[in-house]
């Protein structure tokens, strides 16, 4: 009886000991998923919410290029429209042929430097007129990425990225995930502290909207939480016009004025009021082997982040983990989406929107039907120009006050598969510990490196080559899965562990298309297309 007594004891304490949260394959708490929608109201708000997420980069790298370029005002605002027209399509494409997840599919940062480098050559020295420089430069940079989207159409199209995912593993996907929302912290803070009288505002106020007022107000239909973005801007949007009406910026720095005033952003005049875009509205394209080079450098980094978007969507959409053979059709769609920039005039790449990925997180809906409503409003204001200017010209700090919740959602993602790796084990410490810091130091020397000699640690007399090696390893998301699948796959790979250490046992069941009959709910193709262009 004393034996019995003690164990009683022992199994009471071993009843009151805290255990690890279980393992979930799909997040749990998502009001709706990928394959559910909100009521029609509530869905188009979204929507619309999602449209006014993805402005910040449509407009961010027309500012860049543009006037490098030789354009104006006219000119940026026609290419903004035109970058809205195509996002608009190749949304549509993704969320309907491609991968099938709640994902906007917009501009890449990743072409800025290839897009920047065709702007700067000499070709262009006897051009006098600048609207003629301009679409001189644009058909080269759109020669450079029709031959690009090919190189994407292969990978994805022929199955090479399936076989990369097959091998792809929790441990591997962590950096990668993470890197691909912290790797953009640049376009955070940053450029919030450009004009931190209104840039400060907007970030305290969404993160007290969406965080601290839903748990005090309790709302049937979570109004704060997912509608705190509109919330935000426009209560910050309302205040900058207030301050640049009162005459708060008329003697500050022009630079100062650039990013505060609600008046400098020069669209709303130059926007047309009604205008479609189409093919080859600058000219045919014309071709240059060494920028088509460059600007597959920059198509590759375009399917790494967009891999890391795609993983982070399916997450925060309550889908189960992405079958490789889907993230390849996503891929191959994603390239199709490029060949679209190029003839229409787009002077930047597609990817999978990395902020608009965040946005699911925050409001916690993962529709796909809300994302195809956000294409819509892309469609609609590209085309009534004036109308998508005046939204497009909301202060950029404000954006990026945005960012830096929602890049910190996507983030947290990638932290999330944490739970399918085994953090006792030194081997995933390491390599989880060493992929994030290279994908960190090493784009950082990359880019300081170009910011105070004008040119990249690799200077030979190719400038093609130069530009390869700066776009590529400027990028932290993809440094990250160079090293952490380049570890995963060869560190210790023949002891009986790794295979549970790394994960890759939860993501058995989703290496085949078949072999799990939930991916059928969350990724099979419409109008019953599966029957004609099977996944495997």
């Amino acid at each position: 009886m004393a034996a019995g007594h003690g164990g009683g004891k022992a199994g009471g304490g071993k009843a009151d000991e805290p255990g690890p949260h279980p393992v979930k394959e799909q997040l749990p708490g998502v009001d709706f998923c990928v394959a559910s929608s909100p009521p029609w109201p509530e869905a188009i708000l979204l929507g619309f919410q999602h449209y006014l997420v993805m402005l910040g980069t449509t407009v961010i790298i027309p500012t860049i290029v543009v006037p490098l370029m030789g354009g104006g005002d006219v000119e940026k605002a026609e290419v903004i429209n035109t970058t809205l027209f195509v996002a608009g399509i190749n949304t549509l494409l993704q969320t309907l042929f491609g991968t099938r997840l709640p994902v906007v599919i917009g501009s890449s940062y990743a072409f800025i430097l290839p897009t920047i480098s065709v702007a700067l050559s000499e070709r262009y020295s006897n051009i006098i007129d600048p609207h003629k420089r301009f679409e001189a430069t644009m058909r080269y940079t759109q020669g450079a990425l029709v031959i690009s989207s090919f190189l994407t159409c292969i990978i994805g199209f022929f199955g090479f990225w399936r076989i990369f995912a097959r091998f792809l593993s929790p441990l591997a996907a962590v950096p990668l995930v993470i890197l691909t929302g912290l790797g953009l912290y640049e376009r955070g803070f940053p450029q919030v502290a450009k004009c931190i009288e209104t840039g400060l505002p907007a970030l305290i106020i969404l993160v007290f909207l969406s965080q601290y007022v839903p748990h005090t107000l309790k709302s049937k239909y979570g109004i704060f939480e997912r509608f705190a973005v509109l919330f935000s801007v426009a209560i910050v949007w309302v205040y900058a016009e207030i301050l640049t009406a009162a005459g708060a910026y008329d003697h500050r720095s022009p630079k100062t004025q650039l990013s505060c005033r609600t008046d400098r952003a020069g669209l709303l005049s130059a926007a047309p009021w009604i205008k479609v875009p189409y093919p080859f509205q600058w000219g045919t394209p014309l071709f240059e082997a060494g920028d088509a080079f460059a600007m597959m450098a920059s198509a590759f980094v375009a399917i790494i982040e967009s891999t890391g978007t795609f993983i982070a969507a399916s997450r925060f959409g309550s889908a189960t983990h992405i079958p490789p053979s889907i993230l390849s059709r996503g891929i191959g769609w994603q390239g199709i989406g490029i060949l679209l920039d190029g003839l229409f005039g787009t002077a930047s790449g597609s990817t999978a929107s990395v902020e608009n990925a965040g946005l699911l997180g925050l409001t916690r809906v993962g529709s796909r039907r809300v994302i195809q409503i956000s294409a819509g409003f892309m469609l609609f204001f590209s085309v009534l120009g004036k109308f998508g200017a005046l939204l497009a010209s909301i202060p950029l700090p404000i954006m990026a006050a945005l960012y830096c919740v929602l890049f910190a959602y996507v983030a947290s993602a990638g932290l999330g598969f944490l739970q399918f790796c085994n953090l006792n084990s030194f081997r995933s410490k390491f390599i989880l510990g060493f992929s994030i810091f290279m994908g960190l130091s090493v784009p950082q020397y990359f880019n300081e490196y170009l910011l105070i000699s004008g040119y990249g640690p690799v200077h030979t007399h190719s400038s093609w080559f130069n530009n390869i090696i700066q776009v590529i390893f400027s990028s932290p998301a993809t440094v990250a899965i160079i090293v952490a699948f380049f570890l995963d796959c060869t560190h210790s790979y023949g002891h009986s562990s790794i295979r549970h250490d790394s994960g890759r046992h939860w993501w058995e069941k989703f290496r085949y298309f078949d072999s799990e009959t939930r991916s059928e709910e969350f990724y099979s193709l419409p109008f019953n297309l599966n029957k004609f262009f099977p996944s495997f």
